[in-house]
């Protein structure tokens, strides 16, 4: 029998192969939303974002906010018509694109809101940043939580997803490293990447999920590739209530031998949230543990990463599982005792970084689980033999990646004492000890990201509006003291007093 149950052990982290992260984040994120009802809630991402901070994960990784993906980069995968529908559809004038909202699977599940096509811009550009970085040796894992949107098609929205990020990320991998590696844990199957990547091995798709009557019903054992993508798309369908050590049994050896027989010289792993116990729409039973043990066993491999978000319904639960991933990546175990932070009541009534199994059924049985695993083996053992690349010019990197001349000006780094770019790009070594929490706090502050003391938008009104206000001000002041002076001078002339016949009144003696 090829399937063996194993006992899940406690995480461990090392602290000999530090790698480098870059962690991209926007503060625009959170203020989307898909509408009143609706389960996609970006807001999540905002949580996480300020649980990573309060537990002081910033000083140990670059923190980057992208630039949003552009109508042109989108469409190195999707369809020119598609994403200048996005650009110019608002609530206001749906009426005008109904034959679109048909064609483009826009409609209940994918909403049009306000914003859309910014909220795309942020997930896109976070994603192909990453790789941008990854692809230039500048960090060794690249994380957005905001990306992972992996159901959206080349020219149809799908499962609350737009604009497929993954692949951008992807295509942009592609560029630099031969064989890219997606792994998705999502319980929903990672239809959007599959399917982009279904006729090429350069780009091998491994997908755990749920299958049977489940969204999006595809995924099944037997959908492997085709042409020269054939046995380079990996499916393990699974049945309800998986818990932590039936996961880890079926990830492990799996990924395992894609490893060793594929070679990947990147891998993107997709970490989906709604495979956590108790997710308003997923079905599995994993706790925030067992879902963490995938990120740390990718990561063992020390193989360029990008780990980007995905679904999960539960925000409190998505919140804690990526702040706690977040840690691993950075060689920290977090502490059980949530940190106080902006939204700490909805971590309630326990107030503990943990997400808890349920006590649900284990619908996969060993010899069902078995039975996919001789199948899977059965596949890649036709995958053997790392497909190789055609030497080529490598073609130029994004436009203005990386260059944002305004943060380095003079003025920047004589008010800030340092621009905020190379600010975000310190990271406090472990032996660096302070005396006092000021010190550290000046250092790298948390305060820069915490959303309550966020710097104040910029105002319409330019500032020389005020300069040429202020003149004005000065000037009028000045003709009025003239005018004053003058009035006292006249005074001063009319003495002695006349009657107003020319002639003056002489005193009474």
């Amino acid at each position: 029998m090829i399937f063996e149950l194993k006992p899940f052990d406690e995480l461990k982290v090392g602290t000999s192969s530090k790698k480098r992260v870059a962690y991209f984040y926007d503060s625009d994120v959170g203020n989307y939303a898909y509408g009143a009802g609706h389960p996609m809630k970006p807001h999540r991402i905002r949580m996480a974002h300020s649980l990573i901070m309060n537990y002081g994960l910033y000083k140990k990784m670059e923190i980057y906010r992208a630039k949003p993906a552009t109508k042109q980069e989108m469409c190195q995968f999707h369809t020119d018509e598609y994403i200048d529908f996005l650009a110019r559809a608002t609530p206001d004038n749906l009426e005008m694109f109904t034959k679109e909202q048909a064609k483009f699977n826009v409609g209940d599940d994918c909403p049009v809101f306000d914003g859309l096509f910014e909220y795309c811009g942020i997930s896109g550009g976070g994603s192909m940043e990453g790789a941008a970085r990854l692809n230039r040796g500048k960090c060794d894992i690249a994380i957005n939580y905001a990306g992972g949107l992996h159901h959206a098609k080349k020219s149809e929205a799908s499962g609350f997803c737009y604009v497929n990020d993954i692949v951008l990320g992807i295509i942009e991998l592609l560029r630099y490293h031969p064989r890219v590696l997606y792994i998705d844990i999502d319980v929903h199957h990672g239809d959007g990447v599959e399917e982009a990547f279904y006729t090429t091995d350069r780009v091998m798709t491994c997908s755990f999920h749920k299958y049977g009557e489940f969204f999006p019903g595809t995924g099944e054992l037997r959908d492997i590739g085709v042409g020269k993508g054939k046995y380079h798309a990996v499916n393990i369908p699974l049945r309800d209530g998986i818990d932590d050590a039936t996961y880890k049994s079926i990830f492990e050896p799996v990924i395992q031998r894609i490893m060793d027989w594929y070679q990947p010289s990147a891998v993107v792993l997709q970490c989906g949230g709604d495979s956590l116990s108790g997710d308003k729409l997923g079905c599995f039973n994993l706790s925030m543990r067992g879902h963490a043990n995938c990120v740390n066993f990718v990561k063992s491999f020390n193989v360029p990463t990008m780990v980007v978000g995905g679904g999960g319904y539960t925000m409190r639960n998505v919140a804690r599982t990526w702040a706690f991933e977040t840690g691993l990546l950075n060689e920290t175990l977090l502490d059980a005792e949530l940190p106080f932070n902006d939204y700490y009541e909805y971590f309630g009534p326990d107030y503990k970084l943990d997400v808890r199994p349920s006590n649900m059924h284990n619908a996969n049985s060993p010899e069902y689980l078995n039975r996919i695993l001789t199948q899977v083996f059965a596949n890649l053992e036709n995958t053997k033999h790392a497909p190789s690349v055609q030497m080529q010019e490598v073609p130029p990197d994004l436009v203005d990646f990386d260059d944002d001349p305004e943060e380095d000006t003079k003025e920047a780094i004589d008010t800030r004492g340092g621009s905020q770019k190379a600010h975000d790009e310190r990271i406090v070594p472990e032996n660096e000890f302070y005396d006092k929490d000021e010190d550290a706090v000046r250092a790298k502050d948390s305060t820069d990201y915490n959303e309550a003391e966020k710097k104040p938008t910029p105002s319409i009104i330019p500032a020389s509006y005020y300069n040429e206000v202020a003149e004005d001000m000065v000037r009028e002041l000045e003709r009025d003291e003239k005018n004053e002076n003058k009035e006292e001078s006249n005074e001063a002339t009319i003495t002695p007093a006349s009657n107003g016949n020319g002639n003056y009144l002489k005193e009474n003696n």
